[in-house]
């Protein structure tokens, strides 16, 4: 036995802690256990912290699922596949991506399958960004931005720097001014800018023009532009989905023969896969690509059974790609028109960002508290003891605190009074978040006064 074994971890370890998608469930899954060995009636959670989507999957995923067709698999032998993953796998990805391009509009692709969009954002981060522990070329992004960035740069020993965007009380994220994009370029000199155009966790849709304007300040300075598009589709509003594919030399002349452009696809959300777990990082950069397939070579393949399930959408045609996106399109505007209104209804006083796009909302509750408050602290409490009774049945929420999307370097981080919220749970389960999130923020506010 180690004597104190925190004495031979390593120092990641010995900071590390769960990621704030996880931390209530983790939480959560301990109170569980505590009750059933005490042989009490288990509380239901419903968890809205992580998204984790259970709609069900796109028809041809489960088809091939449930029939596979290639005579190896069915027999047995599972080998190693090559490193960029399968042919028609790498097709279906680019397929996806040209299905919401314009018409004429036909970039020079080149894709290797990933371990879900967060093995793309691992490639991506390191090969774009300055050497472990290094403070040149880091990854630039912008306030608050998917929390898994600043997770994987960490374990990489990346650094990341931010631009601020503030939630304003009408519920508004603003837009990153291009000056400020520019003045961030020249104090930092980064090794890419991220966009996510589809936010998460904002829920804000970044249109075209904006785009647009961050790839030519990429390209006038000589650095890449990462856009993760995992949500590709999933937009609630009358403007054209945006991509950084749609940008052409007439919007940006010489982009197109630049190379400088990746986007990280996942079909985890937009075909309802989350524990596919397949993913690809798509760049119009061939030299980029072939050292990332070297890279990944550590590593040996992508899953040859998850990328036969994949493959079952080859052969579907850019409208029935559109076509299946636009149904969960208008199921998601539905959910998060009705989730806005509820919240602000139950909860006047907090602020709630407009559902643009992609499955997230946030809700400030800085207006409601005092300065000592802190949202982790909150999320906690409805992990561990928090409870509603709703139609007989008892419930606790589980959300995320937004501490973790924030890549702060001076001043207080901004999600201590933050928190999101992923519409992922079965329709009738996300009728009762707005109830079950005023009545459980009551009753942790009551249990501090006390």
């Amino acid at each position: 036995m180690l004597g104190n074994p925190d004495k031979k971890f390593s120092n990641f370890f010995n900071s590390v802690k769960p990621s704030g998608l996880r931390l209530a469930q983790t939480v959560f899954e301990k109170r569980l256990k505590r009750d059933i060995a005490e042989g009490k009636k288990p509380i239901e959670a419903v968890n809205v912290a992580i998204g984790s989507v259970s709609l069900k999957t796109h028809p041809k995923l489960l088809q091939r699922f449930l029939n596979p067709t290639d005579e190896e698999l069915i027999n047995g032998i599972w080998r190693y596949g090559e490193t960029p993953g399968t042919q028609k796998a790498n097709e279906v990805f680019i397929k996806i991506i040209k299905a919401f391009l314009p018409e004429g509009v036909n970039p020079r692709l080149y894709s290797i399958i990933q371990d879900g969009g967060s093995g793309a954002m691992r490639t991506a981060i390191l090969g774009l960004c300055g050497d472990a522990g290094a403070d040149d070329r880091p990854l630039l992004v912008m306030n608050p931005t998917y929390t898994n960035y600043k997770a994987v740069a960490d374990e990489l020993g990346r650094r990341i720097v931010a631009v601020e965007r503030a939630l304003d009380r009408s519920g508004n994220f603003n837009h990153v001014a291009v000056e400020k994009i520019e003045e961030a370029v020249r104090r930092y000199k980064p090794g890419a800018l991220l966009i996510i155009p589809y936010d998460n966790p904002s829920g804000q849709l970044m249109r075209q023009k904006t785009i647009n304007e961050y790839v030519r300040i990429c390209l006038e300075n000589d650095m890449f532009i990462i856009s993760d598009e995992a949500y590709r589709g999933l937009y609630y509003t009358d403007d054209e989905p945006p991509s950084v594919w749609r940008v052409t030399d007439r919007d940006v002349p010489g982009i197109e023969s630049a190379g400088i452009r990746i986007s990280i696809e996942s079909l985890s959300k937009t075909f309802n896969s989350c524990g596919l777990r397949m993913g690809a990082l798509v760049t119009d950069n061939e030299s980029f690509r072939d050292r990332a397939v070297a890279a990944n070579t550590t590593y040996l393949c992508p899953s040859i059974i998850d990328q036969h399930i994949v493959e079952g959408l080859y052969e579907e045609s850019y409208e029935d790609i559109k076509g299946w996106i636009a149904s969960l399109r208008d199921y998601y505007k539905k959910l998060l028109e009705y989730m806005y209104e509820e919240l602000k209804k139950r909860l006047p006083d907090a602020i709630v960002s407009k559902p643009e796009a992609s499955i997230y909302m946030v809700v400030d509750l800085r207006d409601m508290v005092d300065e000592d408050f802190e949202a982790e602290d909150f999320v906690m409490y409805c992990a561990k003891e928090g409870e509603v009774e709703i139609d007989g049945k008892r419930y606790t929420l589980l959300v995320s605190p937004m501490w973790g999307f924030y890549n702060v370097i001076e001043g207080r981080n901004p999600g201590h009074t933050q928190v999101r919220i992923a519409c992922v749970e079965p329709e009738e389960k996300m009728m009762i978040v707005p109830e079950l999130f005023a009545e459980l923020l009551k009753g942790y506010l009551a249990k501090r006064r006390r």
